[in-house]
């Protein structure tokens, strides 16, 4: 039985691509199933939100200039809504703490219920505006899904959950991820950042399920 062809997936979860680029995803995994696998890592983006207003968007109309942005890129997706209040009346100030109880999750859980939890983040922001970036929000969100609260926050008390972050985003430097959305594939020979449409992902991913190591490298 071949290993599964694995994707290194870098995204925050407060950035509108990443949000944008779901659709692709679960595409993905219909289309080669058992076949690949998404090994979901965090980037920072959105850590300081407050300094990101005030430095790249300060001359762009700050938060409401960059709602309005979001508000523009999602407007060709139609699986992508966007709730109105987010970052006009709702401004999360950072993505660290949703990283964090992410980390806690798989640690706690497992891979998979970490990333039907990231969605469910996703989810609860673009679509409900809902602060994830705050502890006791996140705490309640993860316990309606079942999840229990006490045990997330003893991997987070005894900082395995924030070292688990941490190697994530050193991960991020070491192979200069530019930002959110990133693949990387083949072991880092190959990596698509931002909004990479579907076809180029799936023609990329096909052509390596196919000839997984024999033609890596002709040096």
């Amino acid at each position: 039985m071949n290993s599964p062809l694995v994707i290194d997936y870098y995204s925050d979860v407060l950035c509108v691509w990443a949000w944008i680029a779901q659709r692709r995803i679960d595409e993905l995994k219909q289309s080669f199933g058992d076949d690949l696998e998404f090994r979901y890592r965090y980037v920072d983006i959105f850590g300081d939100t407050q300094a990101k207003m005030a430095g790249l968007w300060q001359q762009k109309g700050g938060y409401e200039g960059f709602a309005q942005h979001v508000q523009n890129s999602a407007n060709d997706y139609e699986h992508a809504a966007i709730n109105a209040r987010i970052w006009t009346q709702v401004r999360p100030t950072t993505s660290a703490n949703a990283h964090l109880i992410l980390k806690a999750v798989e640690l706690v859980y497992d891979r998979q219920t970490s990333i039907d939890c990231a969605l469910m983040l996703r989810e609860a922001f673009f679509v409900d505006a809902v602060d994830i970036g705050k502890l006791d929000v996140l705490y309640e969100l993860l316990a309606s899904k079942g999840l229990n609260p006490e045990l997330l926050q003893s991997c987070i008390n005894n900082g395995s959950a924030i070292a688990a972050l941490m190697n994530d985003y050193q991960i991020c430097k070491l192979q200069t991820i530019k930002g959110s959305p990133s693949y990387v594939i083949d072991g880092g020979r190959q990596v698509l950042y931002g909004n990479v449409g579907y076809r180029v992902l799936h023609a990329n991913i096909e052509e390596l399920a196919k000839n997984p190591q024999q033609e890596a490298s002709w040096c």
